[in-house]
């Protein structure tokens, strides 16, 4: 009888073996397809930026997250030989299936990464057996890395780790490339435990500078090389003490994360700071206790195995978030990407004795926490109200050219109850992926802007709460200056936009809400007209829209009072497959149509309640008919223009 795949564990995952055995349940799917060599893992047909065997590396590397801490806590995985095999066959010249050496920015040098880890945290399954000529080809791959050029971005911890590997075995190394590297990493940190993902000047600060990249991996080099680099191992425990408390705003009770940025198709990585915490034996400040530790790791790891359709019918991993979807991918993702994944699953290493494993798991600590906050070097405001966690943000971007990056990086909110959408087409507004977004268009809605770059992005305070501020140039005789406010206390599911446009062509508008599940429950058919006593609908009038499903419910309403006209409201059919979480989505939206040589001021309410609130049912309609107030700095604003 087959094995339980990720998704049908029998299991709580409320202990260390149970968590050993979520570890293995996505290992061993794996084993049918590895090359006869077993140095390549090849689970699909769909191409990527660099070269095939490149593609099938991941494959085989990045399970090594999971595998090595499995091996380095004292566990057994029968299918690790042939993980062995591949490494002495991978690294071999004379071998068929030699990988080939790194080339400049080669894909090869990102596996080098968990190769390296694997090498330092597991030595005895994958170092000691070896001959020494095999120990040598391995050095000589690896080593291969030092002369080479790489992006300035968060792949130099990859070169770290190669070397790092070698050097806890007592092989040849690169000292001085290491320590280079490691002082150059150092001028991406911005300030209270931030680093960006590259040098100043770049505006990129999501889960690689935590979980994916800088912050997990200056935690696995503090454990690592504390005996080694006393010092810096301290400085990356303090940094991470001070990110801790920012970071954990991007996660809710639930166990669920804020979509934002890239990569996304990593999906338990996203949690892999917490794992990183507990591989470093990294105590944090109240009140993030260890049993609070704890439950934001095993949440995160529930809530996957409870996404059943993320996992092919062979029970591996596909590229998308909680289904298949190419169109969410960036084109560095192969069918081995998502293995990513594995690196939250560090906490194996760390013997039942310690404190992570033998702390009582607390829940998030919502009391504890403000339900707001500006966190000024990422540029969010985070906030959790209303049972809804979400961030407001300007002023990000990807320095290079990503799919879809307006849509992960310039939206003006992102939820971990509502999944972000990306463009599936460029041709009609239900394909644009315009979830809290403002799109324009100058020929009729054929085709459609929305902001990916944001200028002068700033946070100011205003009564007491912050504001986030920033520009928006979509052509150069069109501006736009957006003011977000986050929820206050009398109206919690309700956040504040303000949209400044002055235009000098005519214009077609439409800005949208939270894009959420929508179909109906009985029979899976488009939701119909919302009546007094549905639970699930759509509502379409003058200034405003609104869905009700069973994720919840979502809505946009426009509050100006200008004597310029208002807003259709309407619930769009937002083209298929276009969203993370759910394949099939509705979007709220306000259209309106702006003259050349007009001024606009758009004053919009924004409401969302999620299903896992409690009761929310029962509740949700009197939050929607309690508008929030504009306040009267904001009427000035908005009045002047």
């Amino acid at each position: 009888m087959a094995p339980p795949t990720f998704t049908s564990l029998n299991s709580p995952l409320l202990t260390r073996e149970d968590f050993q055995q979520a570890c293995i349940s996505l290992l061993e799917p794996l084993r049918p397809f590895f090359s006869p060599g077993k140095t390549c893992v090849k689970l699909g047909n769909t191409a990527t930026r660099y070269d095939e065997i490149g593609a099938q590396i991941e494959g085989y590397a990045r399970p090594l997250w999971g595998l090595a801490a499995l091996l380095a806590g004292g566990a057994e995985y029968e299918g690790t030989e042939d993980f062995v095999e591949g490494l002495r066959n991978g690294t071999n010249p004379d071998h068929p299936e030699y990988w080939g050496l790194a080339r400049d920015s080669d894909q090869r040098m990102v596996e080098m990464c968990p190769i390296g880890y694997n090498l330092a945290i597991a030595p005895h399954k994958f170092w000691d057996p070896l001959t020494d000529k095999e120990k040598g080809n391995v050095a000589a791959w690896l080593g291969y890395i030092n002369d080479k050029e790489m992006p300035n971005t968060n792949w130099l911890w990859f070169r770290v780790f190669a070397n790092l590997g070698l050097l806890k075995n007592g092989a040849p190394h690169s000292k001085d490339r290491l320590e280079a590297d490691l002082n150059h990493l150092d001028t991406f940190y911005r300030g209270d435990g931030w680093s960006n993902d590259g040098p100043e000047g770049y505006t990129q600060m999501d889960y690689y500078s935590g979980s994916y990249a800088i912050q997990y991996l200056q935690l696995l080099y503090a454990k690592l090389a504390k005996d080694i680099d006393p010092k810096r191992s301290e400085l990356y425990k303090e940094r991470a003490r001070k990110y801790a408390l920012d970071f954990v705003h991007y996660s809710d009770e639930q166990g669920r994360n804020i979509t934002f940025g890239r990569s996304l198709t990593y999906r338990f990585a996203m949690s892999g700071f917490w794992a990183a915490i507990a591989f470093a034996d990294c105590e944090l400040p109240e009140p993030l206790t260890w049993g609070v530790v704890k439950g934001l790791l095993l949440r995160n790891l529930r809530w996957w195995t409870r996404q059943k359709e993320m996992l092919t019918a062979q029970g591996t991993l596909t590229i998308g978030y909680t289904y298949p979807n190419q169109f969410m991918s960036e084109n560095y993702n192969s069918p081995g990407s998502p293995y990513w994944f594995m690196l939250s699953f560090a906490p194996l290493a760390c013997p039942a004795s310690h404190p992570f494993w033998m702390s009582q798991e607390e829940p998030y600590p919502t009391a504890s926490l403000p339900a707001t906050v500006a966190l000024k070097h990422p540029r969010h405001i985070m906030v959790h109200k209303g049972g809804h966690t979400f961030l407001l943000s300007s002023g990000q971007m990807c320095h290079y050219p990503v799919r879809a990056s307006e849509s992960k990086y310039g939206k003006f909110a992102y939820s971990s109850a509502f999944g972000y959408s990306v463009p599936t087409g460029g041709y009609f507004l239900e394909a644009i992926g315009g979830d809290n977004a403002l799109a324009l268009s100058e020929d009729k809605g054929e085709t459609w802007k929305v902001r990916r770059v944001a200028t002068n992005a700033r946070i100011e305070e205003h009564d007491g709460s912050p504001v986030l501020i920033s520009g928006w140039t979509p052509w150069p005789d069109v501006s736009v200056e957006t003011y977000l406010l986050p929820p206050v206390d009398d109206t919690p599911n309700w956040h504040i936009r303000v949209h400044l446009v002055r235009t000098k062509r005519d214009l077609s508008t439409a800005e949208g809400a939270w894009a959420m599940y929508g179909t109906r429950v009985a029979d899976g058919r488009e939701l119909e007209s919302l009546e007094a006593q549905s639970a699930e609908g759509r509502h379409e009038k003058q200034n405003e829209a609104l869905a009700a499903s069973r994720a919840g419910a979502v809505g946009i309403v426009e509050l100006s009072s200008s004597s310029k006209g208002g807003r259709d409201g309407k619930v769009l059919n937002a083209d298929a497959n276009g969203n993370l979480v759910d394949s099939r989505t509705v979007l709220p939206t306000l259209l309106a149509e702006l003259k050349a040589g007009e001024q606009r001021s758009f004053v919009t309410g924004v409401f969302a309640v999620p299903a896992s609130v409690e009761n929310w049912q029962q509740s949700w309609r009197a939050g929607w008919e309690t508008r929030p107030r504009r306040p009267s700095w904001l009427e000035e604003i908005a009045g002047h223009h």
